[in-house]
């Protein structure tokens, strides 16, 4: 697993099992997630997040992914498994761990997006490896690119 990101001193990171998924359009762009907190800078994730209860890290894809964006995905090839240490939102210490998937576009479901804070983008995959909040997914996509996943 590679690990990023550095600890804050003092700071008591909680782990949390998570997946994520790069999805490529016919533009060759890729999908973000555009997020905007209260009182915070938007920043820019890829689409994905936590694992519920006895899902596998592509289901959990798949769902984050119909949450945050609208988009019907299947998980496909594991591009590495990651662990990102971060601050959430509420100043929380989190250590997220799992897998970045190649992720098939199936279709748009717009009833299945919940997450009102997140607004899909798409973007250039090069213009994504500067604009992501993490460094994990930022490698993620550029060994995507670099292996021609």
């Amino acid at each position: 697993m590679l690990a990023f990101g550095a600890p804050v001193a003092g700071a008591i990171y909680k782990d949390r099992p998570a997946a994520f998924g790069v999805a490529e359009n016919a533009e060759g762009k890729i999908a973000l997630a555009e997020v905007t907190k209260p009182g915070k800078a938007p920043y820019f994730d890829l689409p994905g997040g936590a694992v519920d209860g006895d899902e596998t890290e592509r289901q959990a894809v798949a769902r984050e992914f119909g949450e945050e964006t609208g988009l019907v995905v299947e998980a496909g090839v594991l591009i590495e498994t990651v662990s990102q240490l971060f601050l959430k939102s509420d100043g929380q210490p989190v250590r997220n761990f799992g897998g970045v998937y190649v992720v098939k576009l199936l279709g748009e479901k717009p009833a299945l997006k919940v997450e009102d804070d997140h607004r899909l983008v798409w973007l250039d995959p090069r213009d994504a490896v500067v604009a992501l909040r993490h460094d994990a997914h930022a490698w993620a996509v550029a060994a995507w690119l670099r292996r021609g996943l």
